[in-house]
């Protein structure tokens, strides 16, 4: 992704009076007067007084006024080098000289966000109801019924999680190469589905297993997928909040969850079947009716969306150019390639080679473990302490409740301040109290004080939503984001292989040891990985800031010309912290 300091290379860069870009008359005064009514790009460094009202900042109060902001297409040397691929399938739309209002601009996102975002969200609701109910499973004695320890639970989360993560890069290579995202999707989630009500049939052990492995293969690569998806119609101040929404439906979806869990569970009996297994095949056939859907409700790209069963399609000619034009203003690597175009191996090994993502797949691998496993015993640990079936379902809420609110608060802070690394720590400050504070609970805590400090810890701001979005934002280019995305969520995903056995049988009811672990582990998040990860961008844009301003406006220049970089490699991008 250029920054500005691409986009404004004539006032970046030291001065020359030889330099064609500064010469009057010449390339640099012909695009500042070609592009005199547009706005400055967005800065990365917003001035103290936008901080709390950033997002008012970035509009204007007439709503008829240009919207449109500048960017490298409107300098002539710069623009030839940032031209979209021949390849990319929205390249009949692209007009850098296009011009739109604020009025447009928002009327254009309302639509995107009510056709693509809210089914993106639906369809991720999906994935968390068929991923989540086996924790509600669990309150109407899921484990006895089977003949299953609290070890064999582990086990199954476990094998859940490495088979979700072993699918990860797979399932991307089948999405950009064979179907493309639009049609893989709504496959994968009709084939969890079939597999999750399937789970009605569960007889043992082996049975449950093999569930769970088919469960986390089938479902591996779906949120990589979908991010990369929403990213063809937002901009990169857009996306994070959209994430936001994004994960969002999931804390509402296991509200709804739970109301569903609640009533079916009361069928325990009909037709001489458990809760449990009434449970996942509601939900199963729930998930499919929104799988099948979603064949016909993704369109492959913002000027693909006319069909058969669409034949006027969601956006007019001119919805579509704007649509097209400020994402590639905003970042012109997004039209470096067809959403149908493979990922070539030579691809694939560049973007795991990328080691200036390492310290971000480090913090997916680490910030989510002091917080999973007592969500994940949640419902169990309620259970030992006297809560009912159906009381224990109900009092999962509040949390859920809560942990929404704080979340998009917190994504809201870390767009306003544009800070992503401090304002990620915000959900291991929160949690290392409670911990300690469940920690510090006696061998037979009081049930309704272990359940207002569990409600507490669980109301946690999430920060992966920022995270995800830091991540999309550091790799730069549609080829390697797609895989970065992919590398972080295996290691996320790997983080809770790990938190699945942090709490054991032996170490039951109260997992003291386990909570040390956690503690200790919140401890090097804070005074560790977070300060050390912003310290590493803050130390590569500025040794990249040294390169630059050392080359003359010819050398920059050139570079730009003949430069096979791409990506966050090249010497005209920073990274975000």
């Amino acid at each position: 992704m250029p920054t500005p300091a691409a986009a404004e290379l004539d006032v970046k860069r030291p001065r020359s009076s030889t330099s064609s870009l500064d010469k009057p008359g010449l390339a640099s005064s012909a695009a500042s007067a070609s592009a005199s009514d547009l706005l400055p790009p967005l800065d990365e460094k917003p001035r103290f007084t936008d901080l709390l009202f950033r997002r008012r900042a970035l509009q204007s109060d007439d709503a008829d006024a240009v919207a449109t902001r500048r960017s490298v297409f409107d300098d002539p040397v710069l623009a030839k080098h940032y031209q979209p691929s021949e390849r990319y399938e929205n390249r009949h739309r692209f007009d850098p000289d296009a011009r739109w209002t604020f009025r447009e601009e928002r009327a254009i996102v309302r639509k995107i966000d009510w056709r693509v975002m809210l089914w993106a969200a639906i369809s991720f609701s999906a994935l968390n109801i068929d991923r989540g109910n086996l924790t509600q499973a669990n309150t109407d004695n899921f484990l006895p019924d089977l003949g299953l320890t609290t070890n064999d639970y582990n086990l199954g989360n476990t094998i859940f999680r490495v088979a979700f993560l072993a699918a990860e890069l797979p399932s991307q290579l089948v999405s950009k190469k064979v179907v493309g995202p639009d049609r893989w999707i709504p496959t994968q989630m009709c084939l969890w589905s079939i597999v999750t009500l399937c789970q009605f049939w569960l007889s043992g052990k082996s049975s449950f297993l093999v569930c769970r492995a088919l469960l986390g293969f089938i479902q591996g690569g779906f949120i990589p997928d979908l991010i990369l998806y929403l990213s063809y119609y937002y901009t990169k101040t857009e996306l994070p909040i959209r994430l936001a929404y994004f994960w969002m439906s999931s804390n509402v979806c296991s509200i709804v969850a739970s109301f569903i869990a609640y009533g079916v569970l009361h069928m325990r009996g009909v037709l001489g079947k458990a809760g449990w297994r009434w449970l996942f095949l509601v939900e199963g056939l729930i998930t499919l009716s929104i799988g099948l859907a979603t064949f016909f409700m993704m369109p492959p790209s913002p000027t693909q969306t006319k069909t058969w069963f669409r034949p006027n399609g969601w956006f007019t000619e001119r919805e579509e150019t704007i649509i097209v034009s400020r994402v590639l203003r905003d970042d012109p690597s997004k039209g470096d390639m067809h959403n149908r175009e493979g990922l070539t191996l030579k691809r694939l090994w560049t973007a795991v080679c990328d080691y200036d993502l390492w310290p971000l797949y480090i913090l997916g691998l680490m910030f989510g473990i002091p917080i999973s496993p007592p969500g994940t015993y949640l419902t169990l640990s309620l259970r030992k302490l006297g809560f009912g079936t159906f009381t224990t379902n109900l009092l999962t809420i509040p949390s859920t409740v809560l942990g929404l609110i704080s979340m998009f608060g917190v994504t809201i802070l870390s767009e306003a301040v544009n800070d992503r690394a401090i304002v990620s720590m915000l959900e291991d400050i929160w949690a290392l109290p409670f911990l300690v504070a469940i920690y510090c609970l006696p061998a037979n805590p009081n049930q309704w004080i272990y359940y207002g400090l569990a409600t507490a810890l669980l109301s946690y701001p999430y920060t992966h939503p920022i995270q995800v979005g830091w991540c999309s934002r550091n790799s730069g280019a549609v080829a390697s984001r797609t895989v970065n995305a992919s590398l972080y969520n295996m290691f996320v995903q790997l983080s809770s292989v790990i938190a699945a056995n942090v709490y054991r049988a032996d170490d039951a009811p109260r997992y003291r040891r386990g909570n040390r672990v956690l503690i200790s582990i919140a401890c090097v998040n804070l005074l560790v990985l977070y300060p050390g990860t912003k310290a590493y961008y803050i130390w590569r844009n500025r040794r990249r800031d040294a390169v630059w301003s050392a080359m003359t406006p010819e050398e920059q220049a050139s570079y730009l010309a003949t430069t096979k970089d791409v990506g966050n490699r090249r010497l005209d991008f920073r990274f975000a912290h």
